[in-house]
C-alpha cells in the first residue's frame, strides 16, 4: 500500500494534472491512496479564521472540508477513480489493489485524537493515514523546491512540511519520501 499526498498547491502552480496522470501510468493496479491537500480552499479557511476569530478546531474541520473539496475536483479529473472516507474503506485500496482518494472524515479523525491545530495539515494527516493502513510507502508531492539532503525536521523548519509531520511519523514502518512535482 502507498499512500501519496497531493500539495494544493500543486492545483495553483498547474502540476496536479500531470501529477495524477503519473499516478494513473505508474501506480496502476496496485494499492495507493491519495491525500489530497486543502489548496485554495484550505487558504480560505485561514483567511476566514484572522477575519472572524473562531478557534482552531472550527478552522480544523472547516480544512478537513476543503480537502474533502479537493477530493471531488481529483474526482472530477479522474472520475474512474473512487472516493473513500472511512478507513475500513480504504483497506479495500489494498485488497483489491486500485487507486482510491481519500475524503477524511472529520469526526474518525476526531475520535483518533488527531490534533485540531493548524500544525496538523494533510501532511499529518497524510502520515497518520498512512500508519493506519500498514503502508509500506508515503510519498508527499510538492510544489516547493525540494533538497534531496534536507532532513524532515529541516523540511518542517522550512515550512515545506508542516509543524507536526515528524511527530506523526515516529515509530513509523513505511519509507518517506518528499519531493517536487517535478521529480515525481
Amino acid at each position: 500500500m502507498i499512500v501519496i499526498k497531493l500539495g494544493g498547491s500543486l492545483a495553483q502552480s498547474g502540476a496536479l494534472i500531470h501529477c495524477l496522470n503519473k499516478i494513473q501510468h505508474r501506480y496502476q493496479g496496485r494499492a495507493v491512496i491519495i491525500v489530497p491537500g486543502g489548496g485554495g480552499f484550505a487558504d480560505q479557511v485561514r483567511i476566514a479564521q484572522q477575519q472572524w476569530q473562531f478557534d482552531d478546531f472550527i478552522a480544523h474541520q472547516m480544512a478537513i472540508l476543503a480537502m474533502q473539496q479537493m477530493a471531488l475536483m481529483f474526482k472530477g479529473l479522474v472520475p474512474h477513480w473512487a472516493i473513500a472516507s472511512r478507513l475500513s474503506e480504504l483497506q479495500s485500496a489494498k485488497d483489491l489493489n486500485k487507486i482510491l482518494i481519500w475524503s477524511p472524515n472529520s469526526s474518525e479523525l476526531d475520535q483518533s485524537g488527531v490534533q485540531s491545530t493548524w500544525d496538523i495539515t494533510s501532511d499529518s494527516l497524510a502520515a497518520w493515514l498512512a500508519k493506519q493502513v500498514s503502508a509500506t510507502e508515503l510519498i508527499l508531492v510538492k510544489s516547493a523546491v525540494i533538497d534531496p539532503q534536507a532532513s524532515l525536521e529541516q523540511l518542517a523548519a522550512q515550512q515545506i512540511i508542516d509543524q507536526g509531520f515528524c511527530q506523526h511519523i515516529d515509530a513509523a514502518e513505511f519509507s518517506i519520501r518528499v519531493v517536487n512535482q517535478l521529480d515525481f
